[in-house]
């Protein structure tokens, strides 16, 4: 698939972030859209960034609300989405949507450790058990599965737990490779690419949050902040005489930096990832950072989680060790 004019892609998480930057530059070349995502308020700004853009005559994008951890929401979603856009087949599938947290499986409640878990690797499983019938169904058609660096290194770090994510990552960066041979027996017009993104400037952290509450308050609940102190304290910072609005403005300030800090922005590595797909490429690294990091990791991966790994990790792959306040 060399060009996506003309072509109808659905795109999980697409309210903001990679997401949103997918389906912008999908829509500029003329590729139909069908996003979801949890946040009817995000997706209408990824339309109206759209639109500002502007759409080609014959492309649209469409917007529906749905949690992808939940097949029966994906199941509608589909059923909208090909009604919405009058089509009976799917080119792209781009299984995005993911949040952060559940980091300890011993200090984590578990009702936000499964959250995360079901959102990042549900997701993507549900994602392509409902749309692989129209896939099949189309004359060409690719799946485009997004891991992370920590669907190789299990880690953000020696002072941070992170067993739900990495665990989901693990799951979704060995189910597409599983993919390549099973695609390739089965239904070989169909291709399939697993994106690994080192530290991309997204919202995930705000946002992961919300999702984990079931909110789109920016404010932190009490419980929220009872649980930031309790992280905080973790990483070794002195936050129980804090107040309120001081750990409200904490957490706040690492979500900024995670989004503005990082080495690439959502738009650079929504070009990376769209570009790897019409080179089908199956394995798509996003940023230099997963690229010295999948480096150092193949070369000595008994060391990996050792301190002195991260010394080296933090010079030679320029990896930042502060991560999203949600990640417990």
């Amino acid at each position: 698939m060399k060009d996506f004019a003309g072509k109808f892609a659905v795109v999980t998480g697409g309210g903001t972030g990679m997401g949103r930057e997918l389906a912008r530059q999908l829509i500029a070349e003329g590729c139909s859209v069908a996003m979801c995502d949890v946040s009817m308020k995000n997706m209408e700004r990824t339309i109206a960034l759209a639109q500002a853009d502007g759409i080609p005559q014959g492309a649209r994008i469409t917007a529906h609300l749905a949690d992808v951890s939940d097949e029966a929401q994906l199941i509608t979603f589909r059923d909208d989405a090909m009604a919405a856009h009058e089509m009976d087949r799917l080119h792209l599938l781009f299984n995005n949507a993911g949040i952060g947290g559940g980091g300890s499986m011993l200090n984590t409640d578990r009702t936000e450790w499964e959250r995360t878990f079901n959102v990042c690797w549900g997701g993507v499983y549900f994602g392509v058990r409902t749309f692989l019938p129209a896939m099949v169904a189309a004359d060409e058609a690719h799946i485009i599965n997004t891991s992370s660096v920590n669907g190789f290194w299990a880690s953000l770090g020696p002072h941070v737990s992170h067993t739900a994510y990495a665990a989901a990552k693990f799951a979704v960066k060995g189910f597409t490779e599983a993919l390549v041979t099973d695609l390739r027996r089965t239904a070989p017009h169909i291709k399939c690419s697993v994106v690994m993104p080192g530290h991309i400037g997204t919202d995930i952290a705000a946002n992961s949050r919300k999702v984990i509450a079931n909110t789109e308050d920016d404010t932190l609940s009490a419980e929220e902040l009872v649980r930031a102190r309790t992280r905080m304290a973790s990483a070794g910072v002195d936050a129980a005489n804090l107040p309120d609005d001081a750990i409200q403005a904490l957490v706040a300030e690492g979500a900024r930096r995670f989004r503005e800090d990082a080495p690439m922005t959502a738009a650079a590595a929504a070009t990376v990832i769209l570009d790897g797909v019409k080179a089908e490429r199956w394995r798509i690294l996003v940023g230099d950072d997963a690229h010295a990091l999948d480096a150092m990791v193949r070369a000595d991966p008994e060391q990996a989680y050792e301190q002195g790994f991260y010394e080296r990790m933090a010079t030679e792959a320029g990896w930042r060790l502060n991560v999203p306040t949600n990640a417990s």
